[in-house]
């Protein structure tokens, strides 16, 4: 019988943890959380200094039974759950569910999944750290009476249904605020005035070069600003000489990026992998937790996904640096060790940054156990780690100066002499080589052509994914842990909308936001939410109650919603009027916004809830077009209709078959092949499972469906091994899981 009893929060972690520690330990999960405040009620007794009522929640209650008589059982309880504020409570929620002493329970953490990770962890427990769990536990707080206290009021002066929150309200009022700028901007006009140049040299390639100054005068962006001064300085410069003044060779060097934090991964790959921060946290949970990598083993690729900080364990850059010496050479090496220091103020540094768990795993050479999109991100983690580690890129710059009268132009040209870190990790923001020919100092040059141009002044960008999350982080708004969560929010409140990757507030948005702004200005703002992450820093550190951090806060927050119960009237949601008629009763159409854009709806609703799609430019889109394909089934023509966010696809014209098909990029319909029967039982209802192909690759689905949902995954399998990969191995596979 096992002695000790390790609890985890995942189960994937269960089998990994499991085979590392041996048959005296029983590795077992929790499933998440197992205890929150209640949802019929606020749970905190105000009166009684913030006293919390937690209760077990309901689909826990079998797991909560089960780790109950497995804690009976052991001698120690290991309570191993994730590496952050959040995992420090829900450990402590653990011991109180289950009733366990403290002198029964031991904490153990770990950044990485790995048998060196794992068995150091349960050769140095530690008792909980009831800061951790304190900070954690007034952040929770601090939501609940925001969420419980401000959204009824929502509900009653605003519509049911919405909802208000310390984070997600300040990055409505980001988004919201930006729009204003955007709206109130005025554009600048100036100009800019670029010289075509040439050697004099038969064959010479042309190059350019800007007007830079005038005498010791420098021409700053917006100097010139008219076409009329622009006119003036070519009048100026005809049957000028183009003479080059001065040429300067240096060396520039470029150093690598930091490792990934929470923050920088999600905002990188929303930019070059076009995932949502809710999608990269997924994905990189399903790496930390452990991936099949060959045959039977399981084993964690990177480090915990959730962190501030960019410290990174001795052992693991000494790891990387023995790698780069040995697969690049010497040369690579940076001349002492990098160490990389997070600007946050609260950063965790007892936290790792986000890196593979060994550079060692070469994503080319684990691909094939991967997903597509596993890969990606897997490979951008361990690109940026490895880079992280090298030496700085050179290039050669060359400054050219050339006087034209009294006017001086400037050229230059960069190109790449060591690449360093690039050797790994090259993106496409890295500077680009320009070419100059050689100059000599008093070399008369051709001029080509002179080229005048008119610019405007541009408003500030609209956030994107990756931008509002690196605002809200420079703020000091929230955690790792909450970005994800706040964007997806934000979205499904239907607060902001996403156009072309952008956000944009919607009808709804400005109006809370507004409301907010006015009734609660002093709550709902920056500086306030990220003093609150200060406080909840303190809390963490013993350097403050979390009882006072929350009567600190309470107290303006309740005269706030004491006056605006009072003051705020009504607010009416006007939709924004088009000049398209319904055509089923002939009532006006109005602009409405949904999650996947917006869309014109009948004035008249609900009587009339007839609807139009509108693509991202705001044009009809039209109805369904016939077109000269059949259906397979019942050989009805298909039609071409518009879903979710104008993806398009084929539907059967006969109402009754309800067949439909994908479009591939010229246009055809994509045939899904037939599931491949197996001869496999399944183990839920003993009906046959058949092998079908999916977007992740293969897996097995019962052939009882829709009454029976059972689905498992097949583990990819090496190239040599895919083809004579037989049923009996997908049978152990199966049975496995």
């Amino acid at each position: 019988m096992p002695k000790y009893l390790v609890i985890v929060e995942s189960p994937a972690k269960e089998k990994t943890i499991s085979k590392i520690l041996g048959k005296d330990f029983k590795v077992k999960s929790s499933y998440g959380h197992i205890r929150d405040l209640p949802k019929s009620k606020l749970g905190i007794d105000i009166e009684n200094n913030f006293e919390p009522t937690y209760t077990n929640m309901p689909k826990a209650k079998k797991v909560i039974s089960d780790l109950k008589k497995e804690a009976d059982k052991a001698d120690v309880v290991y309570l191993a759950t994730d590496f952050d504020r959040e995992g420090e409570a829900i450990a402590w929620h653990l011991k109180e569910a289950l009733k366990l002493s403290d002198s029964k329970i031991s904490r153990i953490t770990f950044h990485e999944i790995t048998p060196e990770a794992i068995l150091d962890s349960v050769k140095h427990p530690r008792s909980l750290d009831m800061g951790l769990v304190n900070s954690q536990q007034a952040r929770r707080l601090l939501d609940r009476l925001v969420g419980y206290k401000l959204s009824p009021l929502l509900w009653k002066k605003i519509k049911i249904g919405l909802s208000a929150g310390r984070v997600q309200s300040v990055a409505v009022m980001l988004v919201c605020d930006r729009e204003e700028e955007i709206k109130r901007f005025i554009p600048v006009e100036y100009w800019s005035i670029e010289a075509e140049l040439a050697k004099t040299d038969k064959d010479a390639l042309p190059f350019k070069a800007m007007l830079a100054a005038k005498g010791d005068v420098k021409f700053e962006k917006l100097s010139i600003k008219t076409k009329e001064e622009a006119e003036k300085i070519l009048i100026d410069l005809k049957e000028a000489k183009y003479i080059v003044k001065s040429v300067e060779t240096k060396q520039r060097r470029r150093s690598p990026y930091a490792p990934y934090t929470t923050s920088t991964l999600q905002q990188d790959a929303s930019r070059r992998l076009g995932f949502s921060p809710s999608r990269t946290m997924a994905i990189a949970q399903k790496l930390y937790e452990g991936v099949h990598i060959g045959g039977s083993t399981e084993i964690g690729l990177i480090t915990y996904m959730r962190t501030d900080s960019l410290n990174i364990a001795k052992s693991a850059q000494a790891e990387a640096l023995k790698f780069i010496e040995s697969s690049y050479g010497k040369e690579f090496l940076p001349k002492t060790a990098r160490v990389y220091k997070t600007k946050s103020k609260n950063a965790q540094e007892a936290h790792e940054a986000i890196r593979p768990t060994s550079p060692k795993r070469i994503p080319s050479e684990i691909k094939q156990y991967l997903t597509p999109e596993e890969f990606k991100l897997y490979d951008l983690i361990w690109k940026r780690f490895t880079a992280s580690q090298m030496t700085d890129a050179v290039y050669s710059i060359i400054i050219a100066e050339i006087s034209a009268k009294d006017y001086i132009f400037r050229a230059s040209g960069s190109s790449l002499i060591f690449d360093g870190f690039m050797k790994v990790y090259n993106i496409d923001d890295d500077e680009k080589e320009t070419k100059l020919p050689p100059l000599t100092e008093q070399e008369i040059l051709n001029l080509l052509q002179i080229i005048p141009q008119q610019h405007f002044t541009e408003p500030p960008p609209r956030y994107n994914e990756a931008s509002l999350i690196k605002a809200l982080e420079e703020h000091g708004i929230g955690r790792p842990s909450t970005y994800a969560p706040t964007i997806k929010t934000i979205l499904d409140r239907l607060y902001v909308r996403l156009d072309t990757k952008k956000f944009i507030p919607t009808n709804l948005g400005i109006v809370v936001n507004d409301v907010l702004k006015n009734h609660f200005g002093n709550i709902v703002n920056v500086e306030f939410t990220a003093n609150v992450e200060e406080k909840l820093d303190d809390i963490a550190e013993d350097k403050a109650k979390w009882q006072d951090v929350l009567k600190d806060f309470y107290t303006p927050f309740d005269k706030n919603l004491e006056d605006a119960e009072k003051n705020l009237q009504r607010q009416k949601i006007q939709p924004q009027m088009s000049s398209e008629i319904c055509p089923n009763c002939g009532k006006p159409m109005v602009i409405r916004d949904s999650r996947s854009g917006q869309f014109l709806g009948c004035s008249g609703y609900p009587e009339c809830k007839t609807t139009i799609s509108l693509d991202k430019n705001g044009k009809k889109i039209d109805g369904p077009q016939e077109t000269d394909m059949k259906c397979d089934k019942c050989t009805s023509p298909l039609l071409k209709k518009v879903g979710f966010r104008g993806k398009q696809y084929l539907i059967c014209k006969n109402e009754e078959c309800k067949a439909t098909y994908n479009i591939d990029k010229n246009g055809n319909k994509v045939i899904k092949p037939a599931p491949e029967h197996t001869g496999i039982k399944c183990e839920k209802c003993g009906s046959e499972m058949l092998k079908r192909i999916g977007k992740r690759g293969p897996f097995l689905t019962c052939s009882a469906f829709p009454k029976c949902r059972n689905l498992q995954w097949i583990p990819k399998a090496p190239k040599e091994e895919a083809a004579t990969k037989s049923k009996k191995m997908l049978k152990k596979k199966i049975q496995r899981k």
